[in-house]
């Protein structure tokens, strides 16, 4: 994606007649250009170079491409690893995982993306009608949405919003539900002691379950380039998202409503390698406090995984790489 970029960047460049612009330096007259001192001079479009001015395009590594300070295009390559596939607070696999993923961002507005989860071993497709999926992709999203900061003052603080779309192709899947789709939205205000985030997911072709997270942190900067950022977060699901993970379970009986499901405390870690790079790492414990029965269907899932998993709580962690373009 960066080769994309890059050739993206030039062709942009390209098209605007290079990183030069008809300027005071450069006076147009009939079959000629006059340049003042120390440029050079294109006659046939009255260009000149080097005249301290230029045509407002231009390109930095962990800005992308902009014009006139106002940005055009850039590109964040990720990817991660985690000790565990969790989600909702459950195991969904119970082995290492790498996600792969690739953004492109418009007018510091509109997104474009894709994602992959590769297993690292046979052990994750044990469950749930995948097989052995070990060093392959298990996973396919891609997603489009619009997302902006908006700074309200020191007083509120900067309002972050995020809508998007996504569809998930699951290729190896055998059983009788397959791929899905969901809308999300988030919310997140920064600029406080506390910065809290509302997260909300609607799963649109599975089970039409709801989903929503609330999360408080605060980012400390360590030293420069340095962040930490612990955080506590609450999951909330309507009954066909609780209903869609935990009531067909052999040894849970009766699960028929939505409710508080997980809790989360979590620490993320952020270091600036340089302009464009960045190394994330994380740790973070899930656990079902608030539903008996809630807690009864978490232990039962994450105990389908084999002996010794069926416990309400997890313990995991993982990193990142990013690169921005």
């Amino acid at each position: 994606m960066s080769t994309m970029k890059t050739i993206g960047a030039t062709a942009i460049i390209a098209l605007t007649g290079g990183l030069y612009a008809q300027n005071a330096n450069c006076k147009c007259g009939k079959g000629e250009c006059r340049c003042t001192d120390n440029c050079s001079c294109a006659c046939e479009s009255c260009k000149c170079a080097g005249c301290g001015e230029s045509s407002g395009w231009s390109y930095a590594p962990g800005e992308g491409v902009s014009f006139n300070e106002t940005p055009i295009l850039s590109t964040e390559v990720s990817l991660s690893f985690d000790s565990r596939y969790m989600t909702y607070g459950v195991i969904d696999g119970k082995d290492p995982i790498f996600t792969l993923g690739v953004t492109g961002t418009f007018f510091d507005w509109a997104y474009i993306g894709v994602e992959s989860i590769f297993d690292l071993t046979d052990g994750n497709g044990k469950r749930g009608g995948y097989g052995k999926r070990g060093f392959k992709y298990t996973t396919l999203d891609a997603f489009v949405g619009l997302a902006h900061e908006f700074d309200l003052g020191e007083e509120i603080g900067t309002l972050g919003m995020d809508v998007g779309y996504m569809y998930e192709y699951l290729p190896r899947y055998q059983g009788e539900v397959g791929d899905t789709q969901y809308f999300t939205a988030e919310l997140s205000l920064s600029g406080h002691w506390l910065e809290p985030t509302i997260a909300f997911e609607r799963d649109i072709m599975a089970d039409d379950g709801t989903y929503v997270n609330f999360e408080l942190g605060h980012t400390f900067e360590i030293c420069e380039g340095f962040t930490l950022r612990p955080a506590i977060g609450q999951g909330f699901g309507n009954s066909l998202r609780t209903k869609g993970y935990f009531a067909e379970l052999e040894k849970v009986e009766g699960f028929d409503h939505g409710g508080l499901m997980d809790t989360t405390l979590k620490v993320d870690f952020e270091y600036s390698i340089t302009d464009w790079l960045t190394l994330g790492a994380y740790v973070a414990y899930y656990d079902y406090l608030f539903d008996d029965k809630m807690r009864e269907g978490a232990a039962a899932y994450n105990g389908e995984w084999g002996s010794g998993e069926d416990k309400t709580w997890n313990f995991v962690g993982g990193l990142s790489l990013t690169a921005s373009f």
